[in-house]
C-alpha cells in the first residue's frame, strides 16, 4: 500500500465528503485507503500535489481550517535526500 498524503475531513459533514470524492474521482489521483472514524474519514491518497490543490479548493468552497505536517517517510537511495509524507488536518468551521 503506497501513499504519498493522508486528507483527514473533520468532522463528518456528507457534502464535504461527497465534494472530496468527486475532485478525486475527476483526477489522475488514486484512494488507496478510507477510513471512517467518529469525528471524520481519513483518505490516504497516491498524490501529494494533488492533495494540496484539494485542500486548497476545499478552503475556498467550505471555508474551512487547515493544518498541514510531514512525516519523514524513507530516504531516497539515489538522490539521497529525505522523502516525506504530509498529514493534511481539513476541519469546517462550526
Amino acid at each position: 500500500m503506497y501513499y504519498e498524503a493522508i486528507l483527514q475531513l473533520r468532522p463528518i459533514n456528507k457534502t464535504l465528503i461527497e465534494f472530496a470524492l468527486q475532485q478525486i474521482k475527476n483526477s489522475d489521483c488514486n484512494i488507496v485507503k478510507e477510513e471512517e472514524l467518529k469525528t471524520g474519514i481519513n483518505l490516504y491518497l497516491s498524490s501529494k500535489r494533488f492533495a494540496v490543490t484539494l485542500t486548497k479548493r476545499l478552503k475556498k468552497k467550505f471555508n474551512g481550517t487547515v493544518k498541514v505536517t510531514k512525516t519523514l517517510h524513507t530516504r531516497d537511495r539515489q538522490t539521497s535526500k529525505n522523502v516525506y509524507r504530509i498529514t493534511i488536518c481539513f476541519r469546517l468551521k462550526q
